[in-house]
């Protein structure tokens, strides 16, 4: 086990970026670290055969890693993100870089979350102090609060839709002269919101989530959306999909588009819960769920068994334990995305799902406690359904 180095060489000044191509044509320097170099030469060995690389894939991030190593400012320091990432130059991989020197314990993530780099470019425009003010909104979404009033911090995703949706609000008063949102009033939030349906909702939706956020934290006095009705969301309402789409992707050829398309169409999953399903949750003809136990309708058995055989056959090696793998996630251990998932059936999984749900439904007469037994709906989640069971367009499908 190697001990990485606990100080930092400082340097006299920052130098530019680093022009990696002079290094491709005449060599680059030799690791001065030989003992970190052969640990983690030996480690991506190691590491490659537990996960399955291909030679080429192996040599490629172990001469990726000799580059690193030799452009060290601190020899026997771990590896700064930053600075592996500006290899992209020299060709080399370095996602499987990053995994691996994460995995030896010899990473230094000092990359600037993405989120952060979207949000000052979101609010770059307005004034300085409601881009200050902004800013304590944003610590809190983030972290969370410690303190009275405690908070829990907040997905990445509800950050961005938030702000997204109060930025013309924002913007208007920035270009009505507003330096602060202390000055904001309730006339001036009447002024900019729509007049109704979902524009409205989701900017009152926004607003009203900022300025709670602000005044809980004494950073303005007064909410002046507390007040002002903007009504909620207008569900769209589900329908069925062309029997010949579902009929197409279930008997495709493409191993993985059948089985992902009939697990989703018989069962009705989750895009969630089929990115996370494991090769160990299906076993005896049974889908085991979220502490559910499902049999599988044999369409799905026989799409599955063919998924699984090409599976083996493609990535003999893999360790990936989840039942769906591309091409990428068989290096390492991480789930398909949602858009593998959705590209690979052509369709969303909300839309088959909302399919599968439409079918009970005209089955079971309108069971609304079967739809929740069935598919994890709510009371209200399942009325939503429940109530277009005579539309003409479900009768005549």
């Amino acid at each position: 086990m190697f001990a990485p180095v606990a100080h930092r060489q400082l340097v006299l000044f920052p130098a530019p970026a680093r022009d990696l191509e002079r290094g491709r044509i005449f060599g680059f320097p030799a690791p001065p670290d030989p003992v970190m170099g052969a640990f983690l030469d030996a480690f991506v060995l190691d590491y490659a055969e537990k996960h399955g690389w291909s030679l080429t894939a192996t040599k490629i991030v172990r001469r990726g890693l000799a580059v690193a190593l030799g452009l060290q400012d601190t020899p026997g320091a771990p590896l700064r993100a930053t600075d592996i990432l500006e290899l992209q130059q020299v060709g080399t991989n370095t996602l499987r870089l990053l995994e691996v020197c994460d995995a030896a314990g010899l990473l230094e993530d000092d990359r600037e979350p993405a989120v952060d780099k979207w949000f000052s470019a979101a609010i770059a425009g307005l004034p300085e102090q409601m881009r200050h003010e902004l800013g304590r909104w944003y610590v809190v979404m983030t972290h969370g609060s410690m303190t009275p009033p405690r908070s829990k911090p907040r997905s990445e995703q509800t950050i961005r839709l938030y702000l997204r949706w109060s930025l013309p609000a924002l913007n208007a008063w920035a270009a009505a002269g507003h330096t602060t949102l202390r000055e904001i009033s309730t006339d001036d939030v009447r002024e900019v919101l729509p007049g109704s349906g979902n524009p409205r909702a989701t900017m009152g939706q926004g607003l009203r989530c900022l300025f709670r956020v602000l005044k809980a934290h004494r950073v303005i006095f007064f909410n002046p959306i507390g007040s002002i009705r903007t009504g909620t969301h207008e569900t769209r309402q589900p329908m069925p999909l062309p029997a010949s789409a579902l009929r197409e992707a279930i008997n495709s050829t493409d191993p993985a588009r059948a089985a992902v398309t009939a697990i989703v169409a018989f069962q009705g999953l989750r895009s969630g819960q089929v990115r996370k399903l494991q090769l160990t949750d299906i076993h005896d003809g049974r889908l085991h769920v979220d502490q559910r136990v499902i049999p599988l309708a044999q369409p799905v058995r026989d799409r599955l068994a063919a998924w699984l055989a090409y599976r083996e056959k493609r990535w003999p090696k893999t360790t990936n334990p989840h039942l769906f793998i591309s091409r990428r996630t068989a290096l390492d251990y991480s789930p398909v995305g949602i858009a593998w998932i959705n590209t690979s059936m052509g369709m969303t999984v909300q839309e088959i799902r909302e399919d599968r749900i439409l079918h009970e439904l005209h089955a079971n007469g309108g069971d609304i406690r079967r739809l929740c037994d069935m598919f994890g709906l709510s009371i209200p989640g399942a009325a939503r359904y429940s109530a277009i069971l005579t539309h003409p367009d479900l009768r005549n499908h």
